[in-house]
């Protein structure tokens, strides 16, 4: 232990005046209020006031235990430091509800004095004992692998990303009353973390719909994704979350559905990875409109869109920047906010690079300065023994593979082969991610299994779609050998539809490419693609 104190007694009057004259009772302490299944995480340099306080507050009545962190070096900046990574572990824990609010002041990224000793070896300490006593459930790098500590609305953000939090709700507070729906566009590359601000946002718009002082009281807010699995992880961040209720988080179609039959507008409406609208009629979907974006609008006040081309998967959800205009063109809107730091892959410019100019075809030579963990592979059963080992060390090692091997929705199970290696698809039932279950490193995932989530290392198999033209010196893509056929559905309303099929492939390539935070690997099924990468 570094020198930390932990104490644990009942929350009520008499142990606050056991507190009186301590050494702590005006130093910078972190504490926490629970009960069997709610926790309040805080931190303040006033204990016996702050409890007080506490006692007082309705909200707090029901939490019956008090647990002070105590250590003779914090200061203010520890203590926020540690109070704000205690709530989001344990809302990755899931043991709890929490009730903490958004603390938008202090939530933005910042260093301080030995910071890396309390952000890492004081905390460390300080989830061990909470382990030990059975106050938590889960190891650090456990709960460090959920997309829902991930994708935390408390998470610290960068500068860049809390301006843009404070601009969309500042937006959103403006323009709710305008008669005319209002939209604000934000774009942004894969791995710049968008659903995060995203989650951020809509927790806190939740928080002030139940405050009688805002704008925003009692008004009726819905985040969308079309995405099944991302859907699942804001999901299990309601049920953890006070402010938030699962019932206001929904796929694009129920919601337009819905809408419809009641005739009346949401109030503030998110849409997360607005690329996988769709851009037309969808029977599968059940979706009779021509437009998925143009019916929201419709039926929203204010409509806030997160949004990258470079991630469009389908022709029937085909977007680019000039249909995109055509359909904000009727709309209130000003220019999109652009977010540009890179969050998820912790390696260098170079090597972002390389996957970029690989997505635009082109061959580059591997980055030299590069501690990212970058791998070609001559053979797939070896890139797959590596993934093994790599999920051993450090979870979240997985497989992923281009659209290129058969895979029916028939509840059939389905290979992909390639030389010696021969592993399943990936399955996707239950309220888990796929990436989060153990017994998935032995699947393969595909592009809509894996988009929008993080892997700790990624074993990319470039499937019979993506080969080598040796005249140019370039990736060639043969967009024929694509398996995917939902993806080529609505074809015929293209006049150049194998450039659409080609950008499509390509956009896969680039999602699963940049799945991994600390290392890539590459194996390509075609013979002179992988004798050209491997020779780099």
């Amino acid at each position: 232990m570094s020198n930390v104190s932990i104490k644990t007694m009942p929350f009520n009057k008499l142990s606050l005046d056991t507190l009186h004259n301590k050494q702590y009772t005006d130093y910078p302490i972190v504490y926490f209020l629970n009960n069997n299944t709610t926790v309040y995480i805080g931190e303040t340099v006033a204990v016996r006031n702050r409890m007080r306080d506490h006692l007082n507050n309705p909200e707090r009545k029901s939490l019956d235990q008090m647990t002070l962190i105590i250590h003779e070096k914090f200061n203010r900046s520890a203590t926020y430091n540690i109070e704000t990574k205690l709530i989001n572990y344990f809302l990755a824990d899931e043991r709890y509800k929490l009730q903490n609010k958004s603390q938008t002041s202090q939530s933005v990224m910042h260093n301080y004095h030995d910071k890396h000793f309390y952000n890492e070896e004081v905390f460390n300490d300080i989830w061990n004992e909470l382990l030990k006593k059975n106050v938590v459930t889960h190891s650090r790098s456990a709960i460090e692998n959920k997309d829902i500590f991930k994708v935390s609305p408390f998470k610290e953000l960068s500068v860049e990303q809390l301006e843009l939090k404070e601009k969309i709700i500042d937006v959103c507070e403006e323009r709710i009353n305008d008669e005319k729906s209002y939209v604000f566009l934000i774009k942004g590359e894969a791995g710049v973390g968008k659903s995060v601000v995203l989650s951020s946002v809509f927790n806190r718009i939740q928080e002030l719909t139940k405050e009688k002082s805002s704008i925003l009281y009692k008004k009726e807010n819905y985040l969308l994704v079309n995405h099944s699995e991302m859907l699942k992880t804001y999901k299990n961040i309601a049920g953890n979350v006070k402010a938030l209720s699962k019932n206001n988080f929904d796929k694009p179609t129920p919601f337009i559905n819905k809408r419809k039959k009641l005739n009346k507008k949401a109030d503030i409406v998110l849409v997360d990875e607005a690329h996988l609208l769709l851009t037309k009629p969808d029977s599968f979907n059940n979706f009779v409109e021509e437009n998925q974006l143009q019916e929201i609008i419709k039926h929203s006040k204010v409509v806030i869109i997160v949004y990258d081309e470079k991630q469009v998967l389908k022709m029937k959800s085909f977007w680019n920047d000039d249909k995109l205009m055509q359909i904000l063109g009727d709309c209130n809107t000003e220019k999109p906010y652009i977010l540009s730091e890179q969050f998820r892959m912790q390696a260098s410019d170079e090597m972002i690079r390389w996957i970029d100019h690989f997505v635009d075809k082109k061959i580059e030579a591997k980055p030299k300065k590069n501690q990212y963990d970058f791998r070609i592979f001559d053979s797939a059963a070896a890139m797959y023994d590596l993934i093994q080992e790599k999920n051993e060390e450090s979870g979240l090692a997985r497989i992923v593979s281009t659209f290129d091997y058969v895979h029916k929705k028939d509840g059939g199970t389905y290979y992909i082969e390639e030389d010696e290696l021969k592993i399943p698809w990936n399955t996707t039932e239950g309220n888990v991610t796929w990436a989060e279950k153990a017994g998935t490193v032995h699947e393969a995932g595909s592009i809509y299994t894996i988009q929008g989530f993080d892997l700790n290392y990624v074993g990319v198999i470039l499937g019979p779609s993506v080969s080598y033209d040796e005249e140019t010196d370039t990736v060639k893509i043969l967009t024929s050998n694509y398996k995917d056929t939902e993806a080529y559905r609505g074809k015929d309303g293209f006049l150049d539809s194998e450039f659409v099929k080609e950008k499509i492939i390509l956009n896969s390539i680039n999602v699963l490419m940049k799945r991994g935070v600390h290392g890539l690997y590459i194996y390509a099924s075609d013979p002179k693609l992988r004798a050209r990468l491997v020779g780099l």
